[in-house]
């Protein structure tokens, strides 16, 4: 008996020791300068996911730059997407992300497809998203530009670490599959972005 009530108590302290180092993903506090700081380019750079659907497209996507503007109210952001999935690029036009300031998320819309995530505290040239999808857990990385220090990578490394993803569960990007942005011309071929 005492040595059952022993291991019941330890068993909580093994557990909390089993990842000492990770750090919690810590939700924004939305105030009046968030929404402004997400407007403009990201460039996504990696992603992990258990969602099936979402494994598949991680996948897919070799590059990806994203745009935030303003929508038709404070919680509403419009988005612009070019992708290149595989071989092909793609330009979406038509998403709406809708923001929910009082748990810190964000929720896509696009072609009556809904996804959703928290926006996580990083540094501001970071966007950390934690996604939900039916209990499946995923985090993706983007920034303002195609490079992320060695520092802010590792970080985002143990954050993944810690929700238990392996490094064959994570994708990178590549910055030599980008796709031309619409109305950018790169002298050899001038491929198109399809409209999806």
């Amino acid at each position: 008996m005492l040595a059952s009530l022993a291991l019941l108590v330890g068993l909580p302290l093994t557990l909390a020791a089993e990842h000492p180092s990770c750090a919690p993903l810590i939700p924004v506090t939305f105030d009046n300068t968030t929404i402004p700081g997400l407007l403009g380019q990201w460039v996504y750079i990696t992603g992990a996911s258990r969602y099936p659907p979402h494994v598949e497209e991680l996948k897919a996507v070799k590059h990806a730059v994203f745009s935030f503007f303003p929508g038709s109210h404070e919680d509403e952001l419009n988005a612009t997407e070019t992708i290149r999935l595989n071989e092909t690029c793609v330009v979406k036009n038509t998403s709406k992300i809708r923001v929910f300031r009082h748990n810190s998320t964000l929720v896509h819309v696009d072609d009556q497809v809904v996804s959703m995530a928290e926006l996580i505290q990083s540094d501001k040239n970071l966007l950390i998203l934690k996604h939900f999808n039916a209990n499946f857990p995923g985090l993706s990385l983007s920034a303002r530009t195609p490079n992320v220090s060695k520092e802010h990578l590792e970080e985002f490394n143990a954050h993944l670490r810690c929700l238990g993803f392996t490094e064959e569960e994570v994708f990178f990007t590549s910055e030599k599959d980008a796709c031309p942005l619409p109305g950018e011309k790169t002298g050899k071929g001038d491929e198109e972005p399809q409209l999806g």
